[in-house]
């Protein structure tokens, strides 16, 4: 079905009420690598609840982690291939640090719908409040979906993070372990481009990709603990571009530039040859 911008831009895609306990939240943390080393007191804040510090990027997840099924393209307007899409950017803001146990609604939209002749890019923004309705957090991502565009619809801003011009203040690498996304994929996401080969090959990948939310929580967290000292606090947003992809097994480099703001972030495929994997990164402090 050929995507109908006037339809699809503003459509409400309602309201979903969820809850989480400190399992999830565990869970979580462990898909993105947390608790290496088992001993080190600054992992455990991630992976024993009597201590348990919550990142913020847990709140993009959180609405969907009792999701068991893949994912489905299928809005107002809007009808595509699982296959061909690709994660574009993704951030968060949050009100407060997540708590590690609590219950929430979360009401979502199709901010807007852009024409990239080749592609399609569809926004979607989500509020988070709790029962009463205070805020809580809000989350704004974006979808590539290629072979889509063409429909004459706007082709949408372009935008880039300025990096700056001088060597970064921290760098950090990131392993990845080869069955990561085997267990990422327990936080919700069951897109099969992450676990079945057969399913990647379609897609255009020799071998299934890690999913970018993986990445995603994995800078963050690299971030949070290289120049936060783990003050999961003290952020007030985390955004980015995912520009290009990484495997399991590989390794991540993360750049991180601390600025006035809070940090600009790059992140790479160490493995090949620095292949963008995070572009346009930007943490921002509480």
């Amino acid at each position: 079905m050929p995507i109908d911008p006037t339809v699809a831009i503003g459509a409400d895609l309602g309201a979903t009420e969820f809850s989480w306990s400190s399992t999830d939240v565990l869970l979580y943390h462990l898909g993105l690598g947390a608790g290496a080393p088992p001993t080190d007191p600054r992992e455990l804040r991630y992976v024993l609840e009597d201590r348990l510090h919550v990142l913020p990027t847990f709140g993009v997840v959180a609405p969907g982690f009792r999701t068991f099924e893949p994912p489905a393209v299928r809005f107002p307007g809007i009808d595509i291939d699982l296959s061909k899409v690709l994660h574009g950017t993704q951030s968060i803001a949050v009100s407060a640090p997540i708590p590690a146990s609590g219950s929430a609604v979360a009401r979502s939209r199709i901010a807007d719908v852009w024409d990239k002749e080749k592609a399609a890019v569809i926004v979607q923004e989500t509020t988070v409040t709790d029962p009463a309705g205070a805020p809580l957090w809000t989350t704004r991502s974006s979808i590539f979906a290629r072979g889509e565009g063409g429909f004459g619809g706007q082709r949408g801003p372009s935008t880039a993070v300025e990096v700056p011009d001088r060597d970064p203040d921290r760098v950090v690498e990131a392993p990845i372990l080869a069955q990561q996304a085997l267990l990422y994929r327990l936080c919700g996401d069951r897109n099969p481009l992450h676990a079945d080969p057969e399913f990647a090959a379609r897609a255009g990948f020799d071998r299934p990709i890690l999913h970018g939310l993986c990445s995603y929580g994995i800078v963050c967290k690299s971030v949070v603990d290289s120049v936060l000292d783990g003050e999961v606090g003290r952020v007030a947003s985390f955004a980015t571009k995912f520009a290009g992809v990484v495997f399991p097994g590989e390794t991540l480099r993360i750049r991180v530039w601390a600025t006035a703001e809070g940090c600009t972030v790059t992140a790479t495929a160490a493995d090949r040859d620095d292949a963008p994997v995070l572009a346009d990164t930007l943490l921002t402090l509480a």
